[in-house]
């Protein structure tokens, strides 16, 4: 009897062990560091982040050929969103639901927060993601609020503003074909320290 209750003892081991695993890595992964994200963004455009890598030479040619309106393409439909995880007591909504811009063109975007808590100050930090996944490499934002620590007062609003445009060579892609609403979303965390000081999500 002994002999034929050990191999269930060594397969309930077995899952044990996979069942944590899995847990460990869910967790590493949903609470990375934003500076680790922000690489991994940056080279390789993964999230929309402007790709820095140099294998990447047509996205990162002169800017000013690059912030040419291509006046003879289509007008894409930029649409936003806006949310905050369930321990940060923020209000996070994009001021406006869409643009409308051609390739090359720069365009302007608000989002609102406000400190919903009555008694505490809160440093947030912002992650976002475009989507369809594919245009990432060609959203490109001037000025944003994304990776950076933004601390509210208690009730405090403050309108952050988000500067981008689609690269032309867009046109260029014939992946890109079809695609004409591009969704731009933001998601707040609260800002989350390691015992060196560092931030962390």
């Amino acid at each position: 009897m002994q002999q034929l209750r050990e191999p269930f003892k060594e397969g309930n081991r077995n899952i044990l062990y996979y069942t944590i695993s899995i847990i460990l890595g869910t967790v590493a992964l949903s609470y990375g560091s934003v500076p680790m994200y922000k690489m991994i963004c940056q080279t390789t455009g993964w999230g929309g982040q402007p790709i820095k890598s140099s294998g990447h030479a047509s996205l990162t040619s002169d800017p000013s050929v690059r912030l040419t309106p291509v006046e003879t393409s289509r007008r894409l439909r930029i649409t936003f969103n806006g949310s905050v995880s369930d321990v940060l007591p923020w209000k996070f909504t994009p001021q406006q639901r869409e643009v409308r811009v051609l390739p090359g063109e720069t365009a302007l975007a608000f989002y609102t927060a406000t400190n919903q808590s009555p008694t505490d100050d809160i440093i947030g930090v912002a992650t976002y993601s475009v989507t369809p996944g594919q245009v990432a490499p060609y959203f490109s934002k001037i000025q944003c609020f994304c990776f950076e620590e933004q601390r509210l007062n208690k009730g405090e609003t403050v309108d952050m503003p988000v500067f981008f445009y689609i690269d032309p060579e867009f046109l260029r892609d014939p992946n890109m074909k079809g695609i004409d609403t591009i969704t731009l979303s933001y998601t707040f965390f609260k800002a989350r320290y390691d015992k060196n000081g560092h931030l962390k999500v």
